[in-house]
């Protein structure tokens, strides 16, 4: 029996296994240590989470290099045989491979960051977590109506990046422009009536003007851009049954569907009190007269 016991402690397999699972945990140990004290003290969250993920690659690397160090006598009468397995592998995981690419350009290539607003593989949502193969998003609309979400949590592989547009909604500019139509009966007093209509749009929307144009300005070093208007601005078109004014507008990507809301609500409530010089306009028909139809009865 003791012969046995001193066989498996002077076995130089087991000396290895020993070394590699001490090496292991001097690893993960370090790792983990640098992240508790180091970055987590970290201001911004974006940054503290690559940091953290980084980190963490980095011990798997370091994991699998230590694997290969100790077993390396072990691992080179295998040498021909990976070469061969390895053309397979990487056939049979070039999704895999692709995903690991596409997780790296997201990294580092700046499409996108936890928290941001994003369409990704036709799923809209907030990205909640870039993992090594996948991104998780906390999923807006579907069957919700509006940018809200549905409580449903997509896993999308990040290949995605490479085969179809990330539209990301609160990146460089985290504002979107909007606009609602409100149709005025012809016969108001039109200059009333856009009077109002703007109004509303500079008192709800409009604290975002200074914000927004400060942004756009940073896009516009970065890169070839025109000018826009970040101010509300109001256009008008008559057709067939009303005066139709539009209201164009910028806001915060996650407040869509709050601003309409206040905005209406604000306009409708102003022309209420116009009494009647101002009307919101409904679709309306105009009967044609039927023409006279001779009719012949013969007996």
């Amino acid at each position: 029996m003791e012969e046995q016991i001193q066989e498996y402690l002077y076995n130089p397999t087991v000396g290895k296994i020993v070394s590699f699972f001490i090496g292991l945990a001097v690893i993960w140990i370090l790792i983990k240590a640098i992240q508790k004290n180091l970055l987590s003290k970290i201001a911004d969250n974006n940054n503290r989470y690559k940091a953290k993920k980084f980190s963490s690659f980095i011990g798997y690397f370091l994991t699998i290099v230590l694997l290969t160090v100790i077993f390396s006598d072990k691992l080179g009468n295998l040498t021909v045989a990976l070469g061969v397995a390895g053309a397979g592998i990487a056939f049979a995981l070039q999704e895999v491979i692709a995903s690991f690419a596409g997780w790296l350009a997201i990294m580092f290539g700046g499409f996108y960051n936890t928290g941001d607003r994003v369409q990704l593989g036709g799923i809209k949502g907030d990205v909640m977590d870039i993992g090594v193969l996948r991104t998780t998003i906390m999923e807006t609309g579907q069957w919700v109506d509006g940018d809200l979400y549905n409580g449903r949590i997509v896993l999308i592989a990040n290949s995605y990046v490479f085969k179809e547009p990330v539209f990301n909604y609160s990146g460089d500019f985290p504002f979107l422009w909007d606009e609602i139509k409100i149709p005025i009966q012809y016969g108001s007093d039109y200059a009333k009536a856009k009077e109002i209509i703007l109004t509303a749009g500079i008192e709800v929307a409009g604290d975002l003007t200074v914000r927004s144009k400060e942004k756009w300005k940073t896009l516009q070093n970065k890169y070839r851009l025109e000018d826009a208007q970040t101010e509300p601005m109001i256009t008008l078109v008559a057709n067939d049954n009303w005066a139709e004014y539009t209201l164009r507008y910028v806001v915060g990507y996650k407040k869509r569907r709050s601003t309409k809301s206040e905005l209406f609500t604000k306009i409708l409530t102003e022309i209420e009190t116009t009494n009647g010089a101002v009307k919101m306009a409904s679709a309306t028909f105009h009967l044609v007269e039927a023409p006279d139809f001779n009719v012949n009865v013969r007996k």
